[in-house]
């Protein structure tokens, strides 16, 4: 269904590939490509510079953040340094190390000097101190630092040799964020002498207010070094996928179905990463003015361009229409000349040489034409005269076969029915060569009641028929040579009883005759020989039966070479070993589409 659909859709197409359209469309395609690649070149450009321009103040919006963020870590810093060089809090962790616990007044006189990171610091929660051994001597409850803190932690710390390492988010508080500081001893050379834990309020992180300008739209991100989300301000991108962007190197990213444009910078004090994150319709939003006058320019340029290019194509082609209009009124009688006058120098000249080749054609047209009908008179004369002795001569040889056993009635009867097949096939040289299907039929019935002396029991056929094909004119001996093969060919190569049947169905306006027998049949390679043959012309007689086959086929494109000369296509051979052989033969209803 879908192949039947598609063959009748292309025809359609077809009818609107002309010279006008193709011109039009031609014209419409280039401007269409030149408007393309100039609008896309240009939104491009802006697009990119915009993109530029935004990522530059975004960039220094984000250093400014970040050394706000920088401030506050180096206030801390300054502070706890304070705490750690302290006099007071030296010679406390001295004497731990040597053994000499604190009391518990020495451990009261410490927070005036701890708290001072608290009291110039907003956003500070707590700030512990703890011994070498890791004791906790302030505040008061003898904790472990261990359970604060993981080993790795520390150890990072004592690398850092006295400098302060920020962590991230506190496991055991997520509202908080942890640093860690090593108290190195200066009169023991430097020596680890405790650790000043840094508890910070997270909230006191967060970047709030616009950074470049753009308020709400931007999304801000603080990223630990180990992916950790310290703060955000857009609580729908998860901490997994803020990892992944701090990991990205992509300048464009895109959270769900939004695109961002990514600015990084990170912290020299605690390695932590700040994202902003500015969606790309904000920082393009004015470029679509830009996209809008591109649109609308292209849109009227190719209108105009549409309506010239369709008034220059009608200048054209008009001309030329007209004389395909003149050449068609022409296809099927004498052709006229044409008096169209054209100011183009090209359609005048092409008329011209119509007009020319018109009056040639006129003066030769009815010498080849009657040159042509004459000559396919006199093949179809010599076809004719092809067919009479050798349809005569295999007539003759059967019926020498069968009279040998046969009595004097039987054999006055062949000799009536051999007088009738006689005055069928000899055509006198007035007589009309088209019979009626019937007649042929009752031709064939005599032929095959000759047959029939010769093969007896082993000859059956069945004639169907409907008396509505009867009055169908087909040339005189047609059907003949095919029922003749049928038997030559299929039954008598059988030592079985063998079967001819003839019928007749109706294909659109032709009608299908068929004759087909029970017989040997052929191989596929023969098949294939005879029907290339066919094709070619070049049939190979095989105990003469290429040349019923032939003739048959040659007279048939010579009656009815309709529809481009159809003449293969109005013969078909189906074939199989050992299942027998059917020939149909394809002739119009009406004798009025044959040649003669």
């Amino acid at each position: 269904m879908l192949e039947r659909e598609d063959s009748s859709v292309w025809p359609k197409l077809l009818n609107y590939n002309t010279l006008r359209n193709q011109m039009l469309f031609g014209f419409i395609a280039v401007m269409m490509i030149i408007l393309t690649f100039v609008g896309g070149i240009t939104f491009n450009s802006v697009s990119t510079l915009l993109k530029n321009n935004a990522e530059k103040h975004i960039g220094q919006t984000a250093v400014q953040a970040n050394g706000r963020l920088e401030g506050v870590l180096d206030q801390i810093d300054s502070l706890t340094t304070l705490v750690s060089t302290n006099g007071y809090v030296q010679q406390l962790l001295l004497r731990e190390t040597k053994g000499h616990h604190s009391t518990f007044a020495e451990r009261q006189a410490l927070p005036p000097i701890i708290n001072l990171v608290q009291m110039y610091t907003d956003g500070i929660k707590s700030v512990e101190l703890y011994n070498k051994d890791r004791v906790r001597l302030y505040p008061l409850d003898g904790d472990n630092l261990g359970v604060k803190v993981s080993e790795d932690w520390i150890e990072q710390a004592n690398a850092k040799k006295g400098g302060i390492v920020w962590f991230g988010i506190d496991p055991s508080d997520p509202s908080s964020l942890l640093a860690i500081r090593r108290i190195s001893l200066i009169d023991k050379y430097f020596s680890t002498g405790g650790y000043l834990l840094i508890r910070a309020d997270r909230s006191k992180f967060a970047l709030k207010g616009p950074l470049s300008g753009e308020g709400e739209a931007e999304t801000m991100l603080l990223i630990a070094k180990d992916g950790q989300l310290i703060t955000s301000n857009d609580k729908s991108i998860t901490a997994l996928e803020a990892s992944v962007l701090a990991a990205s190197k992509d300048q464009t990213v895109k959270i769900g179905n939004r695109s961002f444009i990514v600015v990084k910078q990170r912290s020299s004090v605690t390695g932590w990463t700040l994202l902003i994150l500015t969606p790309v319709n904000t920082i393009t939003k004015g470029i679509s003015v830009v996209r809008t006058t591109i649109i609308v320019s292209a849109c009227i340029g190719t209108i105009l361009f549409i309506l010239l290019s369709f008034f220059l194509s009608t200048i054209i082609t008009r001309p030329l229409f007209r004389l395909i209009k003149t050449m068609r009124g022409s296809r099927l009688n004498i052709l006229k000349p044409t008096d169209i006058v054209s100011s183009t120098i090209e359609i005048r000249e092409l008329n011209y040489s119509y007009n020319q080749m018109v009056d040639n054609i006129n003066g030769l047209i009815k010498l080849v034409y009657e040159k042509e009908l004459s000559q396919s008179m006199t093949e179809l004369k010599a076809l004719q005269a092809q067919i009479n002795p050798h349809f005569l001569f295999n007539t003759l040889d059967a019926l020498y076969w069968s009279l040998l056993d046969k009595d004097e009635e039987q054999l006055a009867a062949y000799v009536v029915n051999m007088s009738d097949l006689f005055r069928y096939t000899i055509t006198k040289p007035n007589k009309d060569e088209w019979v009626s299907l019937r007649e042929e039929l009752e031709h064939i019935e005599r032929y095959l009641n000759i047959m029939k002396m010769r093969f007896e029991d082993r000859l059956d056929w069945h004639i169907d028929v409907s008396d509505e094909f009867s009055s169908i004119q087909l040339p005189k001996l047609l059907l003949q040579p095919l029922v003749e093969n049928a038997i030559l060919h299929g039954v008598e190569s059988k030592v079985t009883p063998g079967r001819v049947e003839v019928t007749a169905r109706k294909f659109g306006e032709d009608v299908i005759v068929t004759v087909e027998d029970d017989g040997a049949g052929m191989s596929e390679e023969s098949l294939r020989q005879l029907i290339e043959g066919l094709e070619s012309g070049k049939v190979q007689s095989t105990k003469d039966s290429g040349v019923g086959i032939a003739n048959v086929q040659r007279r048939l494109r010579l009656y009815f070479p309709s529809e481009g000369d159809l003449a293969v296509s109005r013969i078909s051979i189906q074939s199989q070993q050992g299942k027998g052989t059917r020939i149909s033969i394809t002739i119009p209803a009406d004798r009025g589409r044959a040649l003669l």
